[in-house]
């Protein structure tokens, strides 16, 4: 198994910034594609962004793009979620998730039974 643990959560005023990093300890980091999924109060966790193991590819949700960029360090074994010009909207509980089959494809990455490992979450709050 691989350990997730996510950082870098805090409270940013609307329009701020914010990076997010996710741990890997365990087995090799760069076998697992990469994702970051969310969860508001009272809301089902939802899809973020997601990176091929190589980084080579990316992939996010439609409220996100142009402002989240996620990113990975194989050497660090870290994957980073790069928040930009945050809204109210995008208050949550922040996890990353990590898969092992080497497979790219939207039908999988998006969604989050998908994903074999979870960090425990990091919590971002906007203020505005």
């Amino acid at each position: 198994q691989v350990q997730l643990v996510e950082s870098g959560g805090g409270l940013v005023q609307a329009g701020g910034s914010l990076r997010l990093s996710c741990a890997a300890f365990g087995r090799p980091f760069n076998i697992y594609t990469m994702g970051w999924f969310r969860q508001a109060p009272g809301k089902e966790r939802e899809f973020v962004a997601a990176i091929l193991w190589s980084g080579g590819s990316t992939d996010y949700a439609d409220s996100v793009k142009g402002r989240f960029t996620i990113t990975r360090d194989n050497a660090r074994s870290t994957v980073y979620l790069q928040i930009n010009s945050l809204k109210p909207e995008d208050a949550a509980v922040y996890y990353c998730a990590a898969d092992q089959t080497r497979v790219w494809s939207k039908t999988y990455y998006m969604r989050s039974s998908w994903y074999g490992y979870w960090g425990q979450g990091t919590q971002v709050t906007v203020s505005s």
